[in-house]
Formats: structure tokens, C-alpha cells, sequence
């Protein structure tokens, strides 16, 4: 101490220095927009994983084909108009443990689903059920090309012959033609094409047999196989709603008097690939089983798969006593009692038009010599 001024008080070794203090200060600063910024990710990531997103039209629909990635689907669904950005998309398969788990199918997108409900759903493959639709009127070897080209299905039957499939459906008809229903049926991807054919089958024997119960007394049928015969010829000759039931009337009444039935769609069933498209006389000439000019009665075997508004009409004719009926080139079709009214119909309707159908034979019922409808719709 000195005798001018107070005694100096000596530094303690722990008091910072300035630089320390503004370097702690730049460390607690820092730390502070760190969280601040990680809080302010979180959000922006919680917003965009839970952000309701808009689908284009209330709904929107895509096929994820096996092997495609969480971005190869953000994509697709970018394509269908959902925002939904590839990164954010991937990030959330990725943290959701949903990358290699993505399954393929056919979705249907709706609503407002957030991000992380529709990576949950291609995680759990909530898929759509596939459907298929069989045409009235087509044949059981169509109906078997449509099933082989359903990417959804798995093709057991391929290769199978016709005895083979009735034999696992237990069926115990010795042909397969009429006996699958046409109509809209749904599955799982994946499923086996017999299965489809398993619905069809048990539809169409459903069908016909509520149909056979309420027929119409007096009916030229003694089994329900012969009436699904006669309601394939119906499904071929008109698509006319109106005229179903008095066709099924000439045909009954024509069996009911020994007449030859004399429909042209038979006769192309049976010329199956040597039909080009138009029928001629040779045509009618050439002796097959379906050829119901040439033989009484019935062909074998339904020539088309019939539906159900065609078996009605089968088993439910119109109380009518029409023998003929001729073309009228619109679609709709002449009906006549006599054969000199069906003459004059041919003449009037058909001048010039089928000259050869017109003229297969004195006695000939001419009909509309159409080709077979083509293929089933997946």
C-alpha cells in the first residue's frame, strides 16, 4: 500500500476475460438459432407431413407396378394431380420405414389425405379390387382370351382344355359354351383366373335356374340346358331389348312344329374360323352340327355366352304365333305368321341387301347374318 491511494485488490484466477465472455455469448447465440431453427424445421416438417392435401375432383386413380420406388409413385402421383413434392414424399417412406414395403395395385386416392396417410397406404397396399367385365354375347374361347390378357390375374387355367376347367369348377356339363354369366365381376390382383370363372359359372346356374322355375308352361324345353341353348341363339340374333321375347317366340313356335329352326348365328358358330364375314349359299349348304338349316331341332351347345335379360326372354316368350322374322336393316327386326308375309318382307326389307340369304330356300327364315360380338373389357 502506499500512503496516496486505496489498496489493489488482486484478480481472481476464474473471472472471465473479455473474450472469453464474447465468445461464450456467440456460443449461447448460436445454440439458440440452432433450436430455434430445428423447432422451426420440425414445424415446416410436421406442417408438410400432416398438410391435407387436394385431389384433383374429389378422387383420382393409379396403378403402381411392382418394383417402383417412393419418388417413381411421388411422381405418378404428381401426374394425377396431387402436389405432392418426390423429396417430402421419400423423406416420410424413408422415416416411416415404408421404402421397400410399397406395394403395388390399383388405388384410388380421395378425399384430403395428408402425406403421411398416403405413404401409410401404399405401405398396408390398400388396393382396389380389379374387375373384369364378360359381354353378352361373346364365346367361352373369348371370354378365355380376356382372362389371358388381365395383367391382375394369375393364369392357372393357361393351356388347360375345356375338360379340365369344368372338371375343377365340378361342373357336370361335357361343354363349357353358355355356361358362364356375362356380368362384372371383381377380385383381388393376383387371384387366379379360375376363380373368376368359378363366379361366372355359379352365376350363370343361378340364372337359369330361377329362370326354369318361373317359365312359361308349354315350352318345347324338357331340361334348362336346352332352354340356355335356345336363349344363346336369342343373345345373338338381337341386341333390341323389345324384340327379345317374340324372337324366343319364333324359335319356340318353330320347334313346336317340327320347322328348322334356320338361324344364321348358328351356322356361323359353326363355321367358326372359315366365317369371312358374310354368310353364303355354299355356307348354308355345308352340313355341321350347328347348321340349322340343315338339321331339326336344336344345335348341341349354347353358341354364345347368353344373358340374363336373354334366358328370360327364352323361358318368358311372347305369347305370339310369329314364324319368321326378317331384317329391316336398322337393327330392328320384320316379324311375320305366314310365309307369304315373310316373302313380302324379304322383298320389301331386304331387296338388293343378302341377296343370298334372301334366297337360302322357299321356306327360309331370314335373319340378320350378323358377325359374333367381339371380346370381354378389364
Amino acid at each position: 500500500m502506499d500512503g496516496a491511494g486505496s489498496p489493489q485488490v488482486p484478480r481472481a484466477h476464474n473471472d472471465p476475460s473479455p473474450v472469453a465472455t464474447a465468445l461464450r455469448k456467440i456460443l449461447v447465440y448460436t445454440l439458440l438459432a440452432a433450436v430455434l431453427a430445428a423447432a422451426l424445421l420440425a414445424a415446416g416438417a410436421g406442417y408438410a407431413v400432416y398438410r391435407p392435401l387436394t385431389v384433383p375432383g374429389g378422387a383420382v386413380e393409379l396403378r403402381v407396378a411392382a418394383g417402383s420406388s417412393a419418388r417413381g409413385i411421388a411422381r405418378q402421383l404428381r401426374e394425377a394431380g396431387v402436389d405432392v413434392p418426390a423429396w417430402q414424399f421419400a423423406a416420410v417412406a424413408t422415416l416411416d420405414h415404408a421404402t421397400r414395403s410399397l406395394r403395388p395395385g390399383r388405388y384410388r386416392i380421395e378425399g384430403t389425405p395428408t402425406l403421411l396417410e398416403l405413404v401409410d397406404k401404399f405401405r398396408r397396399g390398400e388396393v382396389e379390387r380389379e374387375r373384369l367385365t364378360i359381354l353378352e354375347g361373346i364365346t367361352f374361347a373369348e371370354l378365355r382370351a380376356a382372362l389371358a390378357q388381365s395383367a391382375e390375374l394369375r393364369h392357372d387355367t393357361a393351356g388347360w382344355s375345356e375338360a379340365q376347367i369344368l372338371k375343377a369348377l365340378g361342373a357336370p356339363q361335357a361343354q363349357a359354351e353358355g355356361l358362364f354369366a356375362p356380368d362384372t365381376y371383381s377380385f383381388d390382383p393376383g387371384s387366379s383366373d379360375l376363380e373368376v370363372l368359378r363366379q361366372a359359372y355359379a352365376a350363370q346356374q343361378q340364372r337359369l335356374a330361377k329362370a326354369w322355375e318361373a317359365r312359361r308352361p308349354g315350352l318345347p324345353y324338357t331340361e334348362p340346358y336346352q332352354a340356355l341353348v335356345m336363349a344363346s341363339i336369342v343373345e345373338k340374333e338381337t341386341g333390341r331389348a323389345d324384340e327379345r321375347r317374340r324372337i324366343a317366340a319364333v324359335f319356340a313356335n318353330r320347334q313346336r312344329l317340327g320347322m328348322p329352326l334356320q338361324t344364321d348365328p348358328s351356322v356361323i358358330y359353326g363355321l367358326g374360323t372359315h366365317f369371312a364375314g358374310r354368310l353364303h349359299k355354299r355356307d348354308l349348304l355345308a352340313d355341321t352340327p350347328y347348321n340349322t338349316y340343315t338339321r331339326a331341332g336344336l344345335p348341341p351347345t349354347p353358341i354364345a355366352l347368353p344373358g340374363r335379360a336373354a334366358i328370360d326372354a327364352a323361358l318368358d316368350p311372347e305369347p305370339s304365333p310369329v314364324l319368321y322374322f326378317v331384317a329391316r336393316g336398322d337393327g330392328s327386326s320384320e316379324f311375320s305368321l305366314t310365309l307369304a308375309e315373310h316373302n313380302r318382307a324379304v322383298d320389301r326389307f331386304q331387296r338388293g341387301v343378302h341377296a343370298a340369304s334372301a334366297a337360302h330356300s322357299p321356306t327360309s327364315m331370314v335373319s340378320d347374318a350378323r358377325s359374333p360380338q367381339q371380346g370381354a373389357r378389364p
